[in-house]
């Protein structure tokens, strides 16, 4: 596979939290976030880039905290599952305004909105130039969308998963409470391990380290970060 116009990677595995398409706390789903997204999203497709989406549901369900309060755990995942879908039809319709072509694949059985999980399927549409956002989670219970993103970029021949969050990379203790918390520029799997570094839930982890597929932790709330990353500018964690 060719990389395209500069770029460093020819494809590449997008990991969003269900809360960066939310409000300012995180809940709902603000069209001002997903629009901010769907854009960062666009430039790197123009590039020649094909991109996959991993989305989580967070802002709407999450399966661990409803089973905290009552709910049975594999209920309360099958609901998790279905609010990824939901933020999936968000980000397409977003992509889709921005004259982005997608789809959406779920991993659960939703004929009427979305495709079904299908490998060769997937490949074909990013050949084709198509953002393909992959809700649903695994289509298990007791796994996370994190999981969900190892696997699909390890099946899918992603040359890295880009997890984004709200913060600018992976640090050695919690830099909102810690004003002397050190950045990483890049650490080994194990040494992220050892430390004890959440930079996925073990089970992603494992999938990641196990088939040596690299993760570049950044900060997607700012604007072009997205680029800079694909263009292989010195942004955020590289966990390889």
């Amino acid at each position: 596979m060719t990389t395209a116009k500069g770029s460093k990677f020819s494809r590449i595995l997008l990991k969003l939290s269900g809360e960066s398409l939310g409000n300012a706390q995180g809940s709902g789903i603000s069209p001002e976030a997903v629009r901010q997204m769907a854009e960062q999203i666009c430039e790197v497709r123009q590039l020649g880039v094909q991109v996959v989406v991993v989305v989580g549901g967070g802002n709407i369900f999450r399966g661990t905290s409803g089973s905290e309060r009552g709910i049975e755990r594999a209920t309360g995942d099958y609901m998790g599952m279905l609010a990824t879908v939901i933020n999936a039809l968000a980000l397409q319709d977003a992509l889709e305004k921005l004259g982005c072509p997608t789809r959406v694949q779920s991993a659960i059985a939703l004929a009427q909105v979305a495709e079904p999980f299908i490998r060769r399927r997937a490949v074909r549409h990013l050949e084709k130039g198509r953002v393909v956002i992959f809700g649903g989670g695994t289509g298990n219970p007791y796994f996370s969308t994190d999981t969900a993103a190892a696997l699909r970029a390890n099946e899918i021949g992603a040359a890295v998963i880009l997890k984004a969050t709200k913060v600018d990379g992976v640090y050695d203790s919690d830099p909102k409470k810690n004003p002397r918390a050190r950045k990483f520029a890049e650490i080994s799997y194990l040494e992220a391990l050892q430390r004890q570094l959440k930079v996925m839930d073990s089970t992603a982890f494992s999938l990641c380290m196990d088939n040596k597929m690299p993760i570049i932790v950044f900060d997607f709330s700012k604007p072009h970060n997205l680029k800079r990353v694909i263009m292989g500018e010195k942004v955020g964690t590289l966990v390889h």
